[in-house]
């Protein structure tokens, strides 16, 4: 996988937390070299009420329990994590790593922002 710079990584959460969850996707699928996942708001049968959101392998598909669910990146991109991590074939055991990489983006969303914030001051 490549490794992406800070500021790609503040570009996706902010298209993710300004509703454009599906260009984020898209601009991260293009990096990676992947094909996109469809991202639908919804649930599958044996999930209900019980996740905030999950990948599904065979459909290449992401559910999102609800929208507000659908904008949240740190979900969004845990579940973009097992999309990426499937095509490579090591899909199982990494909740803790999709958690981290989910956390990376966090991280550097606001350390970007900080930084801007500061000069505007």
């Amino acid at each position: 996988m490549p490794e992406l710079d800070d500021l790609i990584k503040a570009k996706i959460v902010a298209l993710i937390l300004d509703k454009k969850t599906e260009v984020a996707l898209e601009k991260l699928s293009e990096l990676y070299k992947v094909d996109i996942p469809k991202v639908v708001v919804g649930t599958i049968k044996k999930k209900r009420r019980t996740v905030y959101a999950v990948y599904v392998v065979q459909e290449k598909k992401i559910y999102a329990l609800n929208s507000d669910i659908f904008y949240n990146p740190f979900v969004m991109l845990h579940e973009y994590y097992h999309h990426i991590r499937s095509k490579l074939g090591t899909h199982r055991g990494s909740e803790k790593y999709a958690n981290m990489y989910a956390q990376e983006f966090i991280d550097a969303y606001v350390r970007i922002t900080n930084k801007l914030n500061q000069n505007v001051e």
